[in-house]
């Protein structure tokens, strides 16, 4: 290679660089400098985990348990409105029985959703048990495939591949996470482009990325977000936005579909310097970092409007489970400041399983060609 250049340089007049100038480290013996060549850090960058640092957690008596109504508890100062999910959710639901009624009409046929479900955890038990009562209420048929958690991941595969080749389902979910013996990649890469419903496929994911390019899904919890600000007449283009997490899910599919829309968006991360500061110049604040109470009321500007994809899990023993359900989003503090929020529960939860439905209505209408 080094010749190469040399030649380069010459053929233009140029003087090639000494020996010297091709390894900072010249007084380095020649099998060290080689090695140091080769240690020069990844043009891809590490794969690190993203751990936060955990925030200061309120004083309880600051964190009701549950986010207040518009009309509750006026010591509160609220000047935000409440986006609720819930009702938005049931709207949407209204609109995909509808579909759903005029192809059975049509056709004789109904969409279909597969859930794969592993292990015994009750938080993903409780989640397919949600998707599969939001399936029946708008008139979807689902199948839900248990196995236990020490099931091999062959089991898993050869379950999703079966799915694939019925024609009868047209959306096919893994419910995550698996167990920790598992490649979750292989397993969801293993699903149907087709019936990809979730939108984590390679596929769906690039196509998401790339200017003009059109997925077959998008991925449901990013596609919930940008619902609920549409539902709400939040304009995004031209709007800075600040998405708080990277991850496969929400965070990164969230910043490629808020950049679809024409908003200036930036990712804020766990290896991030001053997010508070950057958050701060946000309109648009999207929240999908899995820490509760991560973002106060001074990490927001006055008025912006915040999407909260957060649900996390916090001890509580006044509940009958022991625990109570708080966003990333520290609600109490936030909703002195913003234009608009969403609650947790209440907010982008219902709205991802109705994305959910949609898009496996959207695949079933491919699969028969209904318009």
């Amino acid at each position: 290679m080094r010749r190469g250049l040399v030649a380069f340089w010459r053929r233009n007049g140029a003087r090639p660089p000494s020996s010297s100038s091709w390894l900072q480290h010249s007084s380095l013996a020649p099998s060290q400098q080689a090695l140091h060549l080769t240690e020069a850090p990844s043009i891809i960058g590490p794969n690190l985990p993203e751990i936060w640092a955990q925030p200061i957690t309120p004083p309880r008596n600051h964190l009701p348990s549950s986010p207040p109504t518009p009309h509750h508890n006026a010591s509160i100062e609220q000047t935000a409105t409440i986006i609720d999910g819930r009702l938005i959710a049931e709207d949407v639901k209204f609109g995909l029985a509808d579909e759903v009624r005029r192809m059975k009409n049509a056709i004789q046929k109904v969409p279909g959703l597969a859930v794969v479900l592993v292990g015994q955890r009750r938080d993903s038990q409780t989640y397919v048990r949600n998707k599969i009562k939001a399936c029946e209420d708008v008139g979807i048929m689902s199948l839900v495939k248990e196995m236990p958690a020490d099931c091999s991941q062959d089991e898993v595969f050869n379950a999703v591949l079966k799915f694939n080749t019925n024609p009868s389902i047209h959306g096919i979910l893994v419910q995550l996470p698996l167990p920790q013996h598992m490649d979750e990649e292989k397993i969801l890469n293993a699903v149907s482009l087709k019936k990809d419903v979730d939108g984590f496929h390679p596929m769906n994911m690039g196509n998401l990325a790339m200017s003009g390019r059109k997925p077959l899904f998008i991925p449901c919890t990013p596609k919930a977000c940008i619902e609920l600000l549409h539902r709400t007449g939040t304009e995004i283009m031209g709007r800075n936005a600040v998405v708080i997490g990277r991850s496969n899910i929400a965070g990164l599919p969230t910043s490629l579909l808020l950049q679809r829309h024409h908003a200036t968006v930036t990712i804020v991360h766990a290896f991030t310097k001053n997010p508070e500061e950057i958050t701060r110049e946000a309109d648009i604040v999207i929240s999908a970092a899995g820490v509760a109470n991560l973002v106060r009321g001074n990490w927001l500007k006055r008025g912006a409007v915040v999407i909260d994809v957060g649900t996390n899990p916090v001890e509580d023993p006044d509940s009958e489970l022991g625990y109570c359900l708080k966003g990333d989003v520290c609600f109490e503090e936030a909703v002195r400041v913003a234009s608009a929020i969403t609650p947790v529960p209440g907010g982008v939860g219902p709205m991802t399983v109705a994305m959910l439905l949609a898009n496996t209505v959207d695949s079933a209408k491919t699969a028969y060609e209904c318009s």
